[in-house]
């Protein structure tokens, strides 16, 4: 009994993954672990807070046992105490397929960063915060869900676009931006997009070329002589920054394949332009940004402003040259002036554009293009789903917070008639083991001294309890809980009784003292069955009174 109150303690103090669930009113959870040690991402640089793009499919997610909308998952930090901004992008129980985005505060870089993916609860509303999923830097943000109409952006500053593109399933993440070339999409002049001069600035986004074209421009903008183009020159990205001091290109890398998914991102910091492919540094410039205040393109080149021409100087009237003056003056030299490139439009699709108004580290960029690509997998990783905390911070919270006070007088009985039903088990389960050894003991002697009945019940009390002298003392004691033993004791005595007076007589026994010595035998026999079957009627009644109290509360609440 001790033993199994003991294990019955250890079971209710057992913790779980973590101390307490974030709220037990959901029943599944897993966590998730971000890697961008060498084992992962391999990331050495800043990252800082950063969105996280979480792909839910049936291999990782039990879409079934989740709300139909997905408004019950909720992503808590490592701490399961502080509850994380995200919002869903797509969320598809018929395909078993979600795309959530999930703000993680201060990733840090080679380190492993672990959240808690919360579901299974049906009476949860949606708590989707996507302005809370981006930080206020970045001030533009599109998934290109929308079908013919504007491009949203999700984040605080409301910068969606002017105009609809050409939506398309199969992108990267979900749906995405097709662009053949002439269609376009124009970003607003609002002053949360406008730059300063010496501005910083970061543009992201993925892309996949459909063909390499030359000068295909992806983003462009401008306003007066200042410009920024983002492009790709026979499938070699590039970025063009135009100033009053005139424009610079940065030089091409190796191309990109066509009809690949890749992640392109340009950050400017002031002083320097970076192209970043896949994450990682692809070219340069050493060019600042000019202020630019207008909308910009996707898809398509801004036209340059025409050029300024110079009202004609009045024309001078020179003396008319005599015959004998001389040659004809020289006509004044004429300087080649370099062709601008012929820009053409972008012919492929885009995925997950976002701009933010800091130069974003190169460890962010990173962490965006191995978190949303192909290498999500070294990315981020899934545990298996765990079931609502431990008993006691779990399935008996559960309880206290919504029971009533009738359905506390049923839990009071089934535990009163548990406790009586364990008590008997457990008595039972020592007799029986008792019983088994003794029992045991008893019938090896037994063969012993099977040729003479009565020896091991001559003699006194001691001679009796060690079998005739044949067994030690433990054993002995031993030897008294065998049933066996208890029986044959009474048949012997019987059999000594029968005897008496006639120790010098022959040894038989008339029929009646057979009958009578058989009486005896039957009658111990019953006794120790009596004693094995004690207490099985209390049993009996606990759990009839157990199935009472169920049938009872299950009245009630009908």
């Amino acid at each position: 009994m001790a033993t199994m109150l003991g294990l019955l303690a250890g079971l209710m103090l057992l913790p779980s993954a973590a101390q307490a669930w974030w709220n037990d009113e959901w029943t599944l959870r897993k966590q998730l672990t971000i890697d961008t040690s060498a084992t992962g991402a391999a990331i050495t640089e800043p990252i800082g807070t950063t969105p996280v793009l979480i792909r839910l499919h049936s291999g990782n997610f039990q879409f079934e046992v989740a709300k139909e909308d997905g408004a019950d998952l909720r992503f808590v930090a490592e701490d399961d105490v502080t509850p994380l901004k995200h919002h869903i992008e797509k969320y598809d129980t018929l395909l078993g397929e979600a795309f959530v985005w999930v703000s993680v505060p201060d990733l840090k870089p080679g380190a492993q960063a672990k959240l808690w993916l919360y579901y299974g609860n049906t009476k949860a509303s949606a708590a989707e915060d996507a302005k809370g999923t981006y930080d206020p830097n970045t001030v533009l943000a599109y998934h290109f869900t929308e079908r013919g109409v504007p491009v949203r952006d999700y984040t605080t500053w409301g910068n969606s676009a002017q105009t609809a593109g050409l939506t398309g399933d199969g992108a990267m993440i979900g749906s995405g931006l097709r662009l053949d070339g002439q269609l376009t999409v124009t970003l607003p002049a609002s002053a949360s997009l406008a730059w300063d001069n010496g501005a910083a600035m970061t543009w992201s986004a993925w892309v996949k070329m459909n063909a390499a074209q030359p000068n295909a421009v992806i983003f462009s903008r401008r306003d007066g002589v200042a410009g920024l183009t983002i492009g790709a020159d026979n499938g070699a990205p590039f970025v063009e920054v135009s100033n009053a001091f005139g424009t610079q290109r940065s030089a091409l890398g190796r191309p990109l394949a066509a009809g690949t998914w890749h992640h392109l991102a340009v950050a400017a910091d002031g002083q320097q332009v970076t192209v970043y492919v896949d994450g990682v540094s692809y070219a340069q410039v050493n060019a600042v940004l000019a202020a630019m205040a207008t909308p910009a393109v996707i898809g398509a080149e801004v036209a340059p402003p025409a050029p300024v021409v110079a009202p004609a100087a009045p024309a001078v009237v020179e003396p008319a040259l005599t015959p004998d003056a001389g040659a004809v003056p020289a006509a004044p030299p004429v300087e080649a002036v370099p062709a601008a490139p012929t820009y053409v439009g972008f012919v492929g699709e885009l995925d997950e554009l976002e701009i933010a108004k800091v130069a974003r580290p190169a460890g962010f960029i990173k962490a965006a293009a191995f978190g949303q690509g192909a290498e999500n997998a070294k990315f981020l990783t899934f545990s298996v789903d765990e079931e609502t905390a431990s008993w006691l911070t779990g399935y008996f919270a559960v309880i206290v917070k919504s029971v009533t006070l009738d359905a506390w007088v049923v839990i009071g009985i089934l535990a009163l008639m548990a406790v009586v039903s364990w008590i008997v088990v457990a008595g039972k389960l020592s007799y029986v083991n008792r019983q088994g050894k003794a029992n045991r003991q008893f019938l090896e002697h037994f063969d012993e001294v099977a040729s003479d009945l009565t020896i091991l019940d001559r003699g006194d009390a001691d001679h009796v309890s060690s079998m005739g002298g044949l067994i030690t003392e433990s054993d002995a004691r031993m030897m008294r809980s065998s049933s066996l033993y208890r029986v044959y004791h009474a048949g012997a005595h019987e059999i000594r009784r029968r005897f008496a007076g006639n120790e010098q007589g022959p040894k038989f026994l008339p029929a009646e003292s057979i009958a009578a010595i058989r009486a005896s035998l039957d009658s111990a026999l019953v006794r120790e069955t009596q004693k094995l079957n004690s207490q099985v009627v209390v049993l009996t009644i606990a759990i009839s009174g157990g199935r009472s109290s169920a049938c009872w509360a299950r009245w009630s609440a009908s």
